[in-house]
């Protein structure tokens, strides 16, 4: 029977009791749930694992570790981005790699429909306003509705795609900056540059992975052009946007609304703007994977598990490029 390990601080918030039963039935799991630190003080007990069970708060997998590791051949990474615990020496050992980056995009598209509709019902905007002693029946200026208004994804990855389909139901018009024209045309949504996006969306929701280029890609002018009592949402990475920029034009356009789950740093600095600017609503991190969500991520790894050991085709698989777009 093929050997197995956890290796992870977070073992019980990603694999539940179910999971873990199932992986039993599949693999031997010879020794308790480990952490990275117990690895490095005993790194022999890594000698016999053909197979890595892991996820949040999972071990460096460097050259010191993987050569405790000699017999290592499947790595299952119950969490999204496998940024944290690969390295090139890693890649070179031609390990198969799994990832739930999928099952954690079910809760952030979630989170996102349920901030666009609410944006587009300015309902942060009345949330403070009632706050503030606002009369109750004094409406905005405008208030876009989720009828006939515009909403625009910037990147559709796999989260991008999931909004746009989950929204399809809504009369909304729906557009993207996509440099991907066949999805495009796929999910019947227009293509648009990233400053069309910026200044025709009624609610711009932005996905991209943080890459190189990527990196302080939304700037002050974007939230400068975009229409009267627009609103903002990011649940991808803070440093894609100039904050600073951004937290510029907030000051000065009360009139549009930042929903923050991600920032740059994170959280924000003591002191941040984002912490007192009226219209930004900052939430820490929520919009992936929570509570028993996370089982959702352990049990992805669980069927991915299956698949391998019985040599069928693999789901969820990551290579070194892959790996690099999901940062």
């Amino acid at each position: 029977m093929v050997k197995g390990l956890y290796v992870l601080k977070s073992f019980d918030v990603i694999y539940g009791e179910a999971e873990r039963e199932d992986v039993a039935k599949l693999i031997d799991i010879y020794a308790p749930p480990q952490t990275p630190e117990s690895v490095k003080d005993n790194p022999s007990i890594l000698r016999d694992a053909e197979v890595i069970l892991t996820g949040w708060g999972g071990p460096k997998m460097d050259e010191e570790f993987l050569a405790a590791a000699p017999n290592l051949k499947a790595v299952f990474y119950g969490a999204g981005s496998v940024r944290g615990i690969v390295t090139d020496a890693f890649w070179d050992r031609n390990i198969v790699l799994c990832s739930s980056w999928a099952a954690n995009a079910v809760p952030v598209t979630e989170y996102l429909v349920s901030q666009i509709l609410f944006c587009l019902k300015k309902g942060w905007h009345y949330v403070r306003w009632i706050r503030e002693g606002g009369a109750w029946w004094q409406r905005a200026e405008r208030t876009p509705g989720a009828c006939g208004s515009t909403v625009a994804a910037i990147s559709l990855g796999m989260i991008g795609r999931r909004v746009c389909r989950l929204l399809q139901p809504y009369e909304l018009k729906i557009i993207a900056c996509t440099g991907n024209a066949e999805l495009a045309a796929e999910l019947n949504i227009e293509r648009v540059s990233l400053a069309d996006a910026f200044r025709r969306g009624d609610v711009v929701s932005l996905h991209t992975p943080l890459l190189d280029e990527t990196r302080g890609m939304i700037t002050g002018e974007h939230f400068a052009s975009m229409k009267p009592h627009a609103s903002f949402i990011n649940t991808a990475r803070g440093a894609v946007v100039r904050e600073k920029e951004m937290i510029e034009v907030l000051r000065r356009r009360p009139d549009l609304q930042a929903v923050l789950d991600v920032t740059e740093p994170e959280p924000p600095e003591p002191g941040s703007a984002l912490y007192t600017l009226p219209n930004v609503a900052l939430t820490p991190h929520i919009a992936g994977a929570m509570g028993d969500e996370c089982h959702r991520m352990g049990r992805y790894m669980v069927e991915e598990l299956r698949r391998y050991l019985h040599g069928e085709p693999l789901q969820w698989a990551i290579d070194r490029e892959k790996a690099a777009r999901l940062a």
